[in-house]
């Protein structure tokens, strides 16, 4: 455990003969002690909920921007882009005063060749091997297509063992996409025999997505756009070709980690962002808008705040290949060193082009998908939808999907919260009455697109996050009380 502490300093008077005389020098001072830390302002969250602007936290993003239009329109781990971002981010806060560190992991880089899929000899447009997806031998893969029950109204295809007939055993599944990890669907495909399979979007647009890892990878899995996916539902028993010819290399690429000088370190506020973006696009959403917003709030903040807690930011990378940079982090943790974080905060995504404002649902009260954070996620809820509240917005709870860095904090009891704009999913009409936008429409329809640039952002949904983001930081750093009175702390197990 590190805490902090007084440290002796020994002082040695040194005694010099001079001249012939022989009289002694005067004694050489000693070093003057430390400054004390800065005692704690109870008015930090006021002021860098005034101070920390999307217009400041826009200029990060303009840099985002421009690091990927010179490196080939994206910022995906293992690349230039990646790696200019890091140094980008990792320069700012050393100039303000923050203690920076930049620690390497490795991961899986993976390239993708031919990807083509033909189904009673008639080419079907558009699939895309999901990253780590396995390849077919060489000539392709031919098999009956079996698809699924086509349940649009089921959030949950493919992600339970009874959804795979015994018809599945060497056949190419056919599967929408749901609110399960694709990783956990092609498992449960590769447990039921099958020899491969296809995800189909339940988006317009396509479909892009991780199998977690090489490892994790047991099937070759392609993913296909609704418009191109739709007809084959109807088509199982025919047979079908599928080519994916894919590799896979391990490389290295770094996190961005940063820790103010100052409040106690056994107690410490996290909050983290990922900075890369996927290859296909320069990721200015997609998680430029997170990992600006913490930017701006650590300049903001400064390296040595008056703070009662000590605050630790994360830019993590390789997010978008199966969060890898936050699960790397967490697994070099010791016990003491999880207990020592007090909270994680996560923002991926906060400026969504038809932005809904969603706090992660810390208590499962939707009773939607996954189950309720560690106990004391639900107190991390309620304070961030009390800091939307103070700019002007009511937010509603979004489930805890798996899909971003909280993931391996709230596996490790660690309790977690965060915003989020919204991905591809669809604006309902109630939520376009109580926010504005386009019901009907994508909360971000350039998710994982190259037009997730600089011109379709919310500016407006941008800014309101972004002090939403600063005064719960600024609040967490003063004081770990929640607006109920209970701290997450409180709500854990004893150490």
């Amino acid at each position: 455990m590190r805490r902090s502490g007084l440290v002796a300093v020994s002082v040695f008077v040194v005694l010099v003969i001079a001249g012939c005389g022989g009289a002694a020098a005067p004694t050489v001072a000693a070093p003057s002690a430390p400054a004390a830390p800065p005692a704690p302002d109870p008015g930090l969250p006021a002021r860098l909920a005034a101070e920390v602007t999307g217009d400041g936290a826009f200029t990060h993003l303009q840099r985002f921007q421009e690091i990927a239009t010179r490196n080939g329109g994206n910022r995906a781990s293992g690349s230039p882009g990646y790696d200019q971002s890091v140094d980008d981010v990792a320069g700012r806060l050393r100039e303000a005063g923050w203690q920076v560190e930049t620690p390497t992991f490795d991961f899986d880089v993976f390239t993708p060749g031919a990807q083509t899929l033909a189904v009673g000899g008639t080419p079907v447009p558009g699939p895309v091997a999901l990253t780590y997806s396995r390849a077919t031998p060489p000539g392709g893969l031919t098999a009956p297509l079996v698809a699924l029950a086509d349940a649009l109204a089921d959030p949950t295809p493919a992600c339970e063992a009874a959804d795979f007939p015994p018809t599945v055993r060497g056949a190419i599944v056919v599967a929408r996409r749901g609110v399960c990890p694709f990783t956990q669907k092609q498992q449960l495909a590769a447990d039921a025999g099958a020899a491969a399979m296809v995800v189909v979007n339940t988006e317009a647009g396509p479909l892009n997505g991780t199998l977690g890892s090489v490892a994790e990878a047991r099937l070759p899995v392609a993913g296909l756009s609704k418009t191109d996916g739709d007809a084959l539902f109807a088509r199982s028993g025919t047979p079908a070709t599928l080519v994916l010819e894919t590799r896979s290399e391990t490389r290295q690429t770094r996190n961005v980690i940063a820790q103010t000088t100052t409040g106690r370190t056994d107690e410490v506020v996290m909050a983290g962002a990922h900075l890369d973006s996927v290859p296909e696009g320069p990721g200015i959403n997609d998680n430029g808008s997170g990992s600006a917003a913490l930017l701006e709030t650590a300049l903001r903040l400064g390296g040595s705040p008056p703070v009662t807690n000590a605050v630790r930011f994360a830019w993590w990378g390789a997010e978008e290949l199966g969060l890898l940079g936050s699960e790397a982090y967490v697994a070099g943790l010791d016990l003491e060193r999880k207990r020592d974080i007090a909270l994680l905060l996560n923002f991926d995504m906060v400026a969504s082009p038809n932005a809904g404002y969603f706090a992660y649902d810390g208590d499962d009260s939707d009773r939607v998908g996954a189950p309720a954070g560690p106990p004391g996620s639900a107190a991390i809820e309620r304070r961030l939808l009390a800091a939307l509240g103070q700019v002007g917005v009511q937010g509603q709870g979004t489930d805890f999907d798996g899909r971003s860095d909280y993931g391996p904090f709230i596996a490790a009891g660690i309790p977690a919260g965060g915003l989020f704009t919204g991905a591809e999913e669809r604006k309902t009409p109630e939520q376009a009455a109580r926010w504005g936008g386009r019901a009907g429409e994508s909360f971000d329809p350039n998710y994982h697109t190259a037009r997730d640039d600089l011109a379709n952002l919310d500016r407006v949904a941008f800014d309101r996050n972004v002090r939403a983001i600063a005064a719960t930081v600024g609040g967490y750093a003063l004081d770990l009380t929640g607006p109920d009175g209970v701290p997450p702390r409180a709500q854990r197990q004893p150490r």
